[in-house]
């Protein structure tokens, strides 16, 4: 059985901006588009394209097998993603037991016991590895620094367990749905920056009168 076993759970989170996030094991869940090209992004809580995309990622990422996640893709938006809610949490192993109920009444039934194809290992890049003693602060930490807040305001900001932001720190790398998120969050700091420098002014014109 292609099916490999964990712990981790998926999560998803819609925040006040609109931003969608996707994790698996407080990592942000590839959209897989080279290998099924319904849509560029993730979306839940209704049928469409992105609901579909992630239900593809979904089984692709427990199952390791592409054309029992495509072929499964469509039930599973139905069943499962449809109904989904602002957040939800999802555990690999409630996936396999969706799989192992459904695969088998596919058509094509010897899809669900072909070999675990190798595209999702990660291998690491060994000119990312940091070298000992290096000093140099990872992107969250230089990041915080630059917008004045601290590591537990940048999760509550963005809406994210801080659990998410501190992988972001020791990976020293923010995903790109994190990184929209926090441009949109310093393009709104930097209006109401603007704003309430004219209220000063404001302010101070209706004083000195």
């Amino acid at each position: 059985m292609a099916i490999k076993m964990n712990n981790h759970v998926f999560k998803g989170h819609k925040t006040l901006f609109g931003v969608k996030y996707v994790t698996y094991a407080e990592l942000e869940l590839p959209i897989y588009h080279e290998l099924f090209a319904k849509s560029r992004n993730f979306d839940w809580g209704f049928l469409g394209s992105a609901a579909l995309q992630l239900s593809f990622a979904i089984l692709y990422k427990v199952s390791n097998n592409a054309k029992l996640a495509e072929e499964l893709a469509q039930k599973y938006s139905q069943e499962v993603v449809k109904y989904f809610g602002k957040d939800w949490i999802l555990s690999a192993k409630e996936v396999q037991e969706w799989i192992d109920k459904n695969a088998p009444l596919l058509k094509d039934a010897s899809i669900y016991t072909q070999p675990v194809n190798k595209t999702d290992v990660k291998v690491k890049n060994p000119n990312r590895t940091k070298k000992r003693g290096a000093s140099k602060e990872n992107i969250v930490k230089r990041l915080c620094k630059e917008i004045g807040i601290t590591q537990k305001e940048l999760a509550r900001v963005l809406e994210v367990p801080e659990g998410t932001v501190s992988s972001w720190a020791v990976k020293d790398e923010i995903p790109r749905l994190g990184k929209k998120a926090i441009e949109f969050y310093i393009e709104n700091r930097k209006k109401d920056e603007v704003i309430q420098s004219y209220k000063n002014f404001v302010d101070l014109l209706q004083h000195s009168a």
